[in-house]
């Protein structure tokens, strides 16, 4: 891209940086410094407020770059994930939203612990809190080193290191100065221009096309050269038993991994009751579900534009689609309109990727200080000292992110936050579903169930395709694939539930009848929610 392009884009995102930092430096001024002004915002937000949020906490990276980017190269297959991100939300609204705010306090370990030894549970929770953050950073990283290899136009590896660097620097200035209030005022800013700017650019494509979507789809399949398999299943999953097992897996993970995501849990705390954490899901369904239709319509519009080969040009796992699509609606590269679009989307991505970072960061440096800390130290700390190792945390989890980034640049957003999900449903659901629902669970089956959905999940990733065996992996030399699916959530969620129910009937310890009892009542009541 050209020097004017160049410079057009980054002052978009500059000044949103500028109004985000404000943003952050008004917040700690006026910051009271307490354990539940940070990492609940004072729990003051309204549902519309926390509806927004949620939306910009959840729209990422994976779904402004990556989404559109699979259909534009797949199809069919590529809609899969737009699905299961947003069916993924009824689990959430229905099961989860309402029960979490009245059961918790900060963290997912707070639902847990309620009726269980405390100190094993908490660790087992804050072990996998971290984890799952850390892999989903790591997708928001990936995100941005392909979006400023498009905007300075080429790949050079010093570029996506400094833009890495600097993303993470951001993301722990926001969440160590100023915590939950000012991550959720970013958060709201960029679910504000992400919707806008997707809003705008599907409109476009629905121009070119005169609103006529057959057509749409039809110049799509003829530009893919797959013809009418572009438009059926199967041109990414299809291939044999593997690959739709694999699609299976996938599903699976999307569906079941949102309900346990660190910082959508914690979204849930920032209200003052249940009523308002579930018309705030309400309100995020409304808008992710606008934004993920909107997706489809820019994923085809980019295959139909574009063109798949362009595409897989420039960037092979289809993370450009939508700036490229930007820039032909606009004219072309040289093109005042197509430089304009091409900004937009350029600080949009960035906007979005900085939101997103700072909430995970957020919910990580949580687990860290609130549960993990606080159960390793023989003695608990206050309020002021748990909130000062949250800060350090935050510094801690953005130099692990930065680090991980670096390593899986080559890897698809979207695909890497699917691993996020899986490891999240395998470890983190079934020990909240059954800390919620289940009677006779114990504190041994709460940590069995933790690890026994964690480590298999973990592990069938390093011995999968993702990591070495292929030319896509990680590490492309090697060869230690034994675990045939991509994504192993088809079998490391079943494993979680069953070492959650196979630790409690073991159990020596009988359940807490009368534990149960308060933490159903509060649950479905709100009968003394903090």
């Amino acid at each position: 891209m050209s020097g004017h392009h160049q410079a057009l884009a980054l002052l978009l995102f500059s000044a949103f940086v500028a109004i985000t930092l404000a943003i952050t430096t008004w917040v700690s001024r006026n910051r009271h410094g307490s354990a539940e002004e940070f990492y609940a915002g004072g729990r003051l937000f309204s549902p519309m407020e926390n509806g927004f949020a949620i939306a910009g906490d959840y729209v990422s990276a994976a779904s402004f770059l990556g989404v559109p980017g699979l259909i534009a190269l797949f199809g069919y297959d590529g809609m899969l994930y737009v699905v299961g991100f947003l069916v993924a939300w009824l689990v959430v609204l229905f099961f989860v939203a309402e029960l979490v705010r009245n059961c918790g306090r900060f963290t997912l370990a707070d639902v847990v612990a309620a009726r269980m030894r405390e100190r094993p549970v908490r660790i087992a929770a804050g072990v996998s809190s971290v984890t799952v953050s850390v892999l989903y950073l790591v997708a928001q990283m990936v995100g941005a080193g392909s979006l400023v290899a498009l905007l300075f136009g080429g790949t050079s590896t010093a570029a996506r290191a400094w833009t890495v660097i600097v993303v993470g620097a951001l993301m722990v200035v926001y969440v160590s100065l100023g915590g939950m209030r000012a991550t959720t005022w970013i958060q709201i800013v960029k679910a504000v221009l992400v919707l806008g700017g997707t809003l705008a650019l599907t409109v476009l494509v629905l121009v070119r096309f005169h609103g006529n979507l057959d057509t749409l789809l039809h110049t799509a399949a003829e530009r893919s050269g797959h013809g009418a398999a572009f438009l059926a299943p199967g041109l990414k999953y299809g291939g044999d038993w593997t690959a739709r097992i694999d699609f299976i897996s996938l599903g699976l993970a999307l569906v079941l991994g949102t309900a346990g995501l660190p910082h959508i849990l914690s979204r849930f705390y920032t209200v003052p009751t249940a009523r308002a954490a579930r018309r705030s899901v309400v309100w995020s369904v409304g808008l992710i579900g606008g934004f993920y239709l909107m997706t489809i319509v820019l994923g085809f519009g980019a295959a139909a534009l574009v063109g798949p080969d362009a595409v897989r040009d420039s960037n092979a796992a289809g993370n450009t689609a939508v700036a490229l699509l930007a820039q032909k609606l606009g004219g072309g590269a040289d093109s005042t309109e197509g430089t304009i679009l091409f900004a937009m989307v350029a600080a949009i991505a960035c906007a979005t990727i900085l939101a997103v970072v700072a909430g995970i960061t957020l919910a990580s440096s949580a687990a860290v200080a609130h549960d993990l800390y606080a159960s390793l130290r023989p003695r608990r700390p206050g309020p002021g000292g748990e909130v000062a190792v949250a800060r350090a945390a935050a510094v801690g989890t953005g130099a692990l992110a930065i680090a991980l980034g670096l390593l899986a640049r080559d890897l698809n957003a979207a695909f890497l936050v699917g691993l996020a999900f899986a490891v999240s449903a395998s470890a983190n659901l079934p020990v909240l579903a059954y800390a919620l629902f289940w009677r006779n669970f114990t504190t041994r089956g709460a940590v069995w169930a933790v690890y026994g959905g964690l480590v298999p999940a973990l592990v069938l990733v390093v011995l999968s395709p993702v990591v070495s065996g292929s030319p896509d992996s990680l590490f492309p030399t090697v060869d230690f694939q034994y675990f045939p699916l991509q994504n192993p959530g088809i079998v490391s969620i079943p494993l979680g539930f069953l070492a959650g129910w196979l630790g409690t009937v073991t159990s020596a310890e009988p359940a807490d009848e009368a534990k149960h009892a308060e933490t159903e009542v509060r649950s479905l009541t709100g009968a003394g929610a903090v």
